[in-house]
């Protein structure tokens, strides 16, 4: 099924015309049996009061007008039958090719007196109005689509222009706005439209004031650690050689990337931090990234490209992706460039079932065992 056999004014335009359609039907139906009933009528009449006449004069012995006779031709087999049964009754058949009203009845126990009627203007009256039913339903159902079309298109517009404002907010603009007229003037009837365009303008304004919110709180965080930070590295640096300065030394310095790291996401986050790209070959990066890391990785350069990037971050990248490799996985562990696509691969476990079934889950490590994660 194409795509535009679902939109809503296709189903609209469908239901409007079936609708008109049904209408008109039964509208033209019921004008049309009460006009044939009436015209139909009054021709009977008029035949059953001709029979009369000819049954008065047919038992006076004078002579039978000409649309009158006994038995005459063309005389519907039917309609004699009952006039020879004593009953009168009436008939609607053609005669020299022309519609015409039968009325008969008894003449004597085996014969029929009958006298005809000329349909043929009744019968034009009918097929007129039934042409000028089907004209003015077809005029009606068209003037009805153009009127239906014209309020459904407009509201689809309305619909299409709330979805291409969903849509940017889901990509992360969540300064898109509906702005939908109705909805500037509180005194105005507000209809569905209105209200699903006012609470997605609601919800993107409160998801744009969450999120600030929230970068502001992490910019907050990482500002107010530096400090603290800075001094705790310089205590670091005084204390005595050995294991444990070591020790806190790494962690000191650990908190310090983290704290980086979070300044550098705030940034980010606001456009303030600009990426700086450069062409880099991704063989000579593999390779530095591998012997910063002072792991056992093996480097295959399956096909080198240049590539645009902003060199830091991809080393980054890398270096922590080669460190949960060895730290969570097992050895070996090989980094490929093939092109611009770049793989780092070791020979552990693998993932276990409720991480394949479910994704990963945050805080969560295989066993209970803290620090022991899947990387």
């Amino acid at each position: 099924m194409p795509r535009w056999a679902g939109t809503l004014a296709v189903k609209a335009a469908v239901f409007i015309t079936v609708m008109c359609c049904a209408l008109a039907a039964l509208l033209g139906v019921l004008v049309h049996v009460s006009v044939t009933n009436q015209t139909a009528g009054q021709a009977r009449d008029r035949a059953l009061a001709r029979l009369t006449e000819a049954a008065e004069a047919y038992e006076a012995g004078d002579t039978l007008a000409p649309w009158a006779g006994v038995d005459p031709p063309g005389l519907p087999p039917a309609l004699r039958e009952r006039a020879v049964h004593g009953q009168r009754a009436t008939m609607v058949a053609r005669h020299d090719g022309r519609p015409t009203m039968w009325a008969a009845g008894p003449a004597d126990g085996r014969r029929a007196l009958a006298v005809r009627v000329d349909y043929s203007q009744n019968k034009r009256t009918i097929d007129a109005l039934d042409r000028a039913i089907v004209w003015s339903s077809a005029l009606a159902i068209g003037a009805t689509l153009l009127v239906g079309a014209f309020a459904v298109t407009r509201v689809t517009r309305r619909l299409h222009a709330t979805a291409r404002v969903a849509r940017r907010i889901s990509a992360g603009d969540l300064d898109a706005r509906v702005d939908d007229p109705r909805t500037r003037d509180p005194g105005r009837p507000q209809d569905e439209v209105a209200a699903v365009a006012a609470a997605l303008d609601s919800m993107a304004g409160s998801l744009q004031g969450k999120l600030l919110a929230e970068q502001r709180f992490t910019a907050d965080v990482a500002h107010e650690l530096r400090t603290p930070l800075t001094g705790l590295h310089a205590a670091a640096e005084l204390l005595p050689p050995g294991r444990p300065t070591e020790l806190v030394r790494d962690r000191v310095a650990a908190l310090r990337t983290l704290t980086e790291d979070l300044l550098e996401i705030s940034r980010l986050d606001t456009g303030r931090e600009r990426l700086e790209a450069d062409s880099e070959e991704l063989g000579a990066l593999a390779l530095r990234v591998v012997r910063a890391s002072g792991t056992d990785t093996r480097v295959e350069v399956v096909r080198d490209a240049r590539v645009e990037t902003d060199r830091r971050r991809l080393e980054r990248v890398l270096g922590n992706l080669v460190g949960n490799a060895h730290r969570h996985g097992r050895a070996p562990v090989v980094l490929t460039v093939d092109g611009p696509v770049v793989t780092v691969r070791d020979h552990g476990d693998g993932y276990p079932e409720y991480l394949l079934a479910h994704g990963p889950q945050r805080f969560r490590t295989e066993g209970g065992r803290r620090g022991m994660g899947w990387g």
